[in-house]
């Protein structure tokens, strides 16, 4: 087992580099729209940067499994983030900032699968599901934190104060990562290796891995929840504002905070039900959560219930919160012993990216043509959808994880 410091500094790592995988997020829109720049060349760079990162997902899981510097990694891509925001923050041209914005999402697709596994690397197989619950309570905390002071730092001191504080969370992650210990890693059970004594068997082909229904079905589940669920926040918000509802800001800031803190405690539920009853449950409550979210945001919409405000955001913590700990856990089931641990990761993350691009895409032209409800009901059912297609491939990572009475010795790296 990892010393306590290592996992402390874990910890710290997970609260630091929350804001820093996301990027400037809604900043870059406001940063960029004071500098006269058109909805659609926001719109444009900001989805090159996503189309960059997703690309980019499994190719650096594979590094993350080959390599035995997985801090480097962290500490590369943290440095990564910062030079990318100075070169927005001093030359805007749209040039610079198409390039800055396929860096940044190349790094952060390096980082999650990182995180990932140096936490398998050093808790184990058996420590596993617990520590996810643990890591995502921290990162959802750092996305409390770093909102809340960039919301402070720019009103106080304008827009150049939100790049400064998302430089300091990226010295802040490095920090922390080279606060672990790196001998206190093990880079097989890291890559989800059986064991050391499996180090010289070859990690298995990738045709095997895109092969495996389980994870393909898995694949699949978290494209269709991304569908139904990744346009659900910033169309609730337009409609709120198209109703006149409120400040937008204030808004979107209060809806972010609801959302985030209540996935902490749902980042510990779901580590404590992946232990006892195994991740199916944990999987249909998140999906069973859109589609609620779906029909409260349409009544909202069609009755213009403000205070729906809250449960709507609520309830999108209760999904994020729960998939956030169980997609790596289910991977790390479907994929122990294989070797190729963050590549699986990786391919999950994929077609979660490709539905979360094509989410705004799907309720935009429902709400143009259909209205606000009909959209959010859209939105939801996709969800329905995903459970079909999670119970019609065997609803993989069910069983409870198994818990060695000893874990193995780490390898030094």
């Amino acid at each position: 087992m990892a010393a306590v410091s290592s996992l402390a500094a874990l910890a710290s790592l997970n609260l630091f580099l929350s804001d820093v995988r996301d990027g400037l997020g809604p900043f870059l829109g406001v940063f960029l729209q004071q500098k006269q720049w058109t909805p659609g060349e926001i719109g444009l760079v900001m989805t090159l940067g996503g189309l960059a990162g997703m690309v980019a997902t499994i190719p650096m899981g594979a590094l993350v499994d080959s390599s035995r510097a997985k801090r480097t990694i962290i500490v590369v891509g943290s440095a990564v983030v910062i030079a990318a925001s100075i070169a927005i923050l001093m030359a805007p041209s749209f040039g610079v900032v198409a390039v800055a914005q396929g860096v940044n999402g190349i790094a952060a697709a390096a980082l999650g699968p990182a995180v990932a596994g140096i936490t398998l690397g050093l808790v184990g197989a058996g420590g596993f599901d617990r520590q996810l619950g643990r890591n995502e309570a921290f990162n959802h905390a750092g996305n409390i934190l770093a909102a809340v002071l960039a919301g402070l730092f720019g009103w106080w001191l304008g827009l150049p104060a939100v790049f400064a504080l998302m430089a300091a969370m990226a010295v802040g992650s490095i920090l922390s990562v080279l606060a672990i210990r790196p001998g206190e890693i093990d880079h097989e059970a890291a890559r989800g290796m059986a064991s050391p004594a499996a180090a010289g068997d070859k990690a298995e082909g990738w045709r095997t891995l895109l092969s495996d229904k389980r994870l393909l079905t898995v694949a699949l589940t978290m494209g269709l929840f991304h569908l139904g669920n990744g346009a659900m926040l910033p169309l609730f918000g337009q409609g709120m504002v198209a109703r006149g509802a409120g400040d937008p800001s204030a808004l979107t800031a209060l809806t972010v905070v609801v959302a985030q803190a209540t996935m902490i405690p749902m980042a510990l539920i779901a580590s404590h039900l992946a232990r006892s009853r195994g991740y199916r449950l944990v999987l249909l409550m998140a999906l069973a959560a859109l589609p609620l979210r779906g029909m409260i945001a349409a009544a909202a919409a069609q009755w213009d219930i403000a205070f729906a405000l809250f449960p709507v955001q609520m309830l999108d913590g209760v999904g994020a919160g729960l998939l956030g700990v169980a997609t790596p856990g289910i991977v790390a089931r479907i994929l122990q012993g294989t070797g190729r641990f963050n590549v699986g990761l990786g391919v999950v993350m994929t077609a979660q990216g490709v539905g979360a691009a094509l989410s705004t895409t799907l309720a935009g032209f429902v709400a143009q043509y259909a209205g606000y409800p009909a959209a959010f009901l859209t939105l939801g059912g996709v969800a329905l959808v995903a459970a079909a297609a999670y119970l019609a491939g065997g609803a993989p990572g069910g069983e409870a994880a198994a818990r060695p009475a000893v874990r193995p010795a780490a390898v030094p790296g």
